[in-house]
């Protein structure tokens, strides 16, 4: 699934091209995904300019006068940025033309993407008004964390991948941002003091940083708007690196499925 990084970096990637364009039209090839396309998308967000892409969590939010149109990749979405004619596939379920010859293709084969149209303040609505802090924001900090663990027994890093807690953080970041931290991955919460936070805090943030740099991770599904690969699955540490050496002492990586996912550490370095 993409996550804050992908997300992200696809914003950026079409957002030069197509803000302060109008919308011309929306060619729905199907529009059963996860939740249905709406009628009311297809007959509100025709005809808008567009004022700005925005993202939360791994939200895009494609802003106009009247409404925001909400999408979410969901396990395999794409968006395609196109200047010319190119046929559809079979899994192209949505382009969005806009004047000047540009198009916005979505791509999803499993279809678990979500595209919806909200008027009003979007973040003050489901489904972005539960969400919690960005990670790269100010508020999300040391103590942050440490209140939010107290009285809970969970895993740390189902924690930090509860997007109430925090938001846009998956499987493949959390699981670098712990070895960084050297923290179990499934550790109790609330055996881990407010240091430890804190750390885990710069290193959540060291990793997303560099994985925008780097242009999102690209393992199986993700690319970017233009169709080129993220870069940052060659500089992952641990995650998918089961039965190989840990980079800082040289013990044996493990793999552990834990809460409906896999979890790489260190047997030594992550305690």
């Amino acid at each position: 699934m993409p996550e804050l990084p992908e997300v992200e970096t696809i914003r950026a990637g079409i957002a030069d091209y197509i803000v302060g364009r109008k919308v011309v039209d929306l060619v729905v090839r199907n529009s059963q995904l996860r939740v249905p396309i709406s009628d009311e998308l297809r007959t509100e967000f025709p005809g808008q300019i567009l004022n700005a892409v925005d993202r939360r969590a791994k939200y895009l939010l494609f802003r106009t006068n009247t409404g925001t149109m909400l999408l979410h990749l969901g396990m395999s979405g794409s968006l395609r940025l196109l200047r010319e004619i190119v046929p559809p596939g079979i899994h192209d379920h949505l382009d969005i033309n806009f004047d000047g010859e540009i198009t916005i293709r979505f791509n999803d084969p499993r279809r678990f993407g979500k595209i919806l149209w909200i008027t009003g303040d979007p973040l003050q609505q489901l489904p972005l008004c539960n969400l919690g802090p960005e990670p790269l924001d100010s508020e999300f900090t040391g103590n942050y964390l440490y209140q939010r663990s107290r009285g809970r027994r969970i895993a740390i890093k189902s924690l930090i991948m509860d997007q109430r807690i925090v938001s846009g953080i998956g499987n493949i970041y959390a699981t670098e941002a712990l070895f960084r931290a050297g923290i179990h991955p499934i550790r109790a919460v609330g055996s881990i003091d407010e240091g430890r936070y804190q750390q885990l805090i710069i290193a959540i943030r060291q990793v997303l940083t560099e994985a925008i740099a780097k242009g999102g991770t690209t393992l199986r599904d993700f690319h970017h708007a233009d169709g080129q690969a993220g870069y940052f699955q060659f500089a992952l540490q641990i995650y998918g690196r089961a039965g190989k050496d840990c980079p800082n002492c040289g013990h044996l990586i493990k793999e552990e499925r834990h809460g409906q996912r896999n979890s790489f550490y260190c047997t030594h370095c992550q305690t």
